[in-house]
């Protein structure tokens, strides 16, 4: 436990070290006073909005694995973010423009779709009636070509600049200027990563499986269906203002369960704040890679994620889902 504690006491302070130092770096220099807007206008926004979306990925992609005990599965394959992504497309080409307490009609519209994939998800497994962590996951895996399916004949049917549009917005980015994004993305992440850090110990009864969590004393359905809630809106949220990034909610908690283990009381702060150090480092990387332009992070994330994905597959027998 003491081991754990120092790791998790290391990722923390990487974290804190890593938001502090990122807005300092770029290709202006913040040694000229010129540039003290872009400190506070771009630079702090952005590294705060790639730390919240790492963070809300990651831990919702842990959770997720927990619960379908399968190491592979994350916001992307679960249909939550081709829910989300449908929405803003089709915000894009109906061409809306409106936004509600300041929140675009694109973030409303993309959040709006993660909710129905949700919905959808829950009604195919109640048309079934079955909750299992199987049918789940593969109402969410039809849910996601459905929702991707949608997006390519939206995008087909458009025109040059509205099909340019969803492109960009599907490449994902942290881009803001403002806090405004910032303010929109973090009481989904609060209260998100909150429920799931409650419920520590049912993650760990859920990894170890549905009949030990039950004899144990945990309602497996009403759990299930809480974390399976509170992940979803979370990743909702980020994605309603970030864009699909992918691959984050996978990469971060395999490497901090090599890091620290598998017990949640551990695993889920770390893949917390090292999920958020990974994403602002990757948005740090992308800014400077191909300076003075810059590449999309989710772009980014998505060129480590291949890899990760294929040496996993390599890594763990076939079939195998044990997080032990």
């Amino acid at each position: 436990m003491n081991r754990k504690a120092g790791v998790l006491a290391g990722i923390a302070l990487a974290a804190a070290g890593g938001v502090l130092l990122a807005p300092a770096l770029g290709i202006v220099s913040l040694s000229d006073l010129k540039t003290v807007p872009v400190l506070w206008e771009i630079r702090v926004p952005r590294t705060l909005l790639a730390f919240l979306a790492g963070a809300g990925l990651s831990l919702a992609g842990m959770t997720f694995q927990a619960m379908f005990r399968n190491p592979l599965v994350e916001p992307f394959t679960l249909g939550v973010s081709g829910g989300a992504a449908f929405g803003a497309t089709a915000a894009i080409r109906l061409g809306w423009t409106f936004s509600v307490l300041g929140v675009s009609s694109i973030s409303l519209a993309a959040f709006v779709g993660a909710l129905a994939s949700l919905i959808l998800v829950y009604a195919l497994a109640m048309a079934r009636k079955s909750f299992s962590p199987a049918l789940l996951l593969l109402a969410g895996v039809a849910m996601s070509f459905f929702f991707w399916s949608l997006i390519l004949f939206t995008q087909y049917m458009s025109n040059f600049s509205e099909s340019f549009r969803i492109l960009r917005w599907m490449m994902g980015g942290v881009e803001t200027v403002g806090f405004n994004a910032v303010l929109d993305v973090l009481p989904f992440v609060l209260s998100g990563s909150a429920i799931i850090l409650c419920y520590s110990r049912e993650l760990n009864m859920l990894a170890a499986g549905e009949d030990l969590a039950s004899s144990r004393g945990v309602s497996v359905g009403p759990v299930r269906a809480l974390l399976f809630t509170a992940s979803t809106l979370m990743v909702g949220g980020v994605v309603a203002v970030c864009g699909p990034i992918g691959f984050v909610g996978m990469i971060c908690p395999h490497i901090c369960r090599l890091l620290i283990g598998t017990e949640h009381r551990f695993l889920a702060p770390a893949t917390l704040l090292f999920g958020g150090l990974f994403l602002v480092a990757c948005d740090t990387l992308a800014r400077l890679i191909i300076a003075p332009a810059e590449l999309p992070v989710g772009v980014l994330t998505a060129l480590l994620g291949g890899p990760f994905f294929i040496a996993l597959l390599l890594r763990r027998p076939v079939g195998g889902s044990s997080f032990t």
